[in-house]
């Protein structure tokens, strides 16, 4: 999950032609730290999330949609494999997700 986010928020980046240190600097990251995040060695914090889709002009759900499209296309083209560490991580993302989209609506509200 951590290296699919990483993805978008590189691809995003590029697009906007931002280097990886003037994201860093404008969200209050080390470059190193920001760099693991796009790598996916780092995990993402919600906070930071919301920093990274404010400095690319984009939305946090702009960002995670990757992350329910890619495990459809991999079940659908047959590479499951019945792994069920891959159950596991798609349970995992689906109570991240819920879990995102209730701090998103409570945010709303205020």
């Amino acid at each position: 999950m951590n290296e699919i986010l990483g993805g978008r928020i590189k691809a995003l980046r590029n697009a906007k032609k931002f280097t990886q240190e003037q994201v860093a600097d404008q969200i209050g990251i080390s470059r190193q730290k920001y760099a693991r995040i796009e790598s996916g060695v780092n995990s993402i914090t919600f906070d930071i999330l919301s920093k990274v889709a404010n400095v690319l002009d984009v939305t946090v759900g702009d960002i995670t949609k990757v992350l329910d499209e890619t495990p459809a296309a991999a079940y659908r083209a047959g590479e499951e494999s019945g792994s069920s560490k891959k159950i596991f991580d798609m349970l995992d993302l689906f109570y991240a997700n819920k879990h995102m989209c209730a701090r998103l609506q409570r945010r709303d509200m205020i």
